[in-house]
């Protein structure tokens, strides 16, 4: 009989507990007042909406969302895994990010950072990045703050649709036909057209390029310290220069 009451003891003490526990963890989890920690240590922080919208995600690599991974009911493709945020709208579509890398190689090292802004349902427009690499000694750096023409019947499941198809496709001639017929369709691509920053041949200035990305003007002060403007032809030729002569 001790022992029948024991274990009955024990049983109820134990349900109690977990009760317990369970209450004050809810009860905690749903206080308005702010909690403060001195250091938290965490893989991933969804910032969530009363709906569970996903508003903003903060990831290590390891998590960062990939391919078969579901956000705000949309299932992701399959690309590189970064540190970094990402941005979603009220709609629950991505719409921009943090990302940044860096680590040694075997011939030198390769670092990037990149804040990218997008436009409604497709890609970004508006893009702040840095690159940084060395290959056998030498070095290649670079800023851009960089503005991007987008199609404008892009949109994220149509782009994934056609990323899949273009994957299918082994033959060169009808992979660049058929990117071409969805670009000219505003369904897919985009290109630079206006950059401010350093080039990775250390000008720095303002850089414009048409509607094809080609290059048509720089206004740049150069790494011997000379100011340039210069404007291009859609091949490349320069056709004009100020000064028209520097010594």
């Amino acid at each position: 009989m001790n022992t029948t009451r024991e274990l009955i003891f024990l049983r109820t003490f134990a349900v109690s507990i977990t009760a317990a526990i369970g209450i004050v963890t809810t009860v905690a989890f749903k206080s308005k007042r702010n909690t403060k920690f001195d250091t938290i240590d965490v893989k991933r922080i969804n910032v969530i909406e009363d709906d569970g919208t996903v508003k903003m995600l903060i990831t290590n690599a390891e998590n960062f969302p990939g391919e078969g991974d579901k956000i705000n009911q949309k299932v992701y493709h399959k690309r590189k895994k970064r540190a970094g945020m990402l941005f979603f709208n009220e709609d629950g579509l991505e719409c921009g990010g943090f990302i940044f890398d860096g680590k040694k190689k075997e011939n030198g090292h390769s670092s990037g950072l990149s804040l990218t802004f997008d436009q409604y349902d497709g890609d970004q427009v508006m893009q702040l990045r840095t690159s940084d690499r060395e290959i056998d000694g030498k070095r290649y750096k670079s800023g851009m703050l960089v503005f991007n023409d987008r199609g404008d019947n892009e949109s994220h499941s149509t782009t994934d649709k056609i990323m899949n198809e273009l994957a299918s496709i082994k033959d060169k001639k009808s992979w660049r036909a058929k990117y071409k017929e969805y670009k000219e369709k505003g369904m897919l691509g985009g290109v630079p057209r206006v950059m401010l920053g350093q080039s990775i041949e250390k000008s720095n200035g303002l850089f414009l390029m048409d509607k094809n990305g080609n290059m048509r003007a720089r206004f740049i002060v150069d790494k011997e310290n000379r100011v340039k403007l210069e404007a291009y032809d859609e091949k490349g030729n320069v056709t004009d220069t100020w000064p028209k002569s520097q010594k």
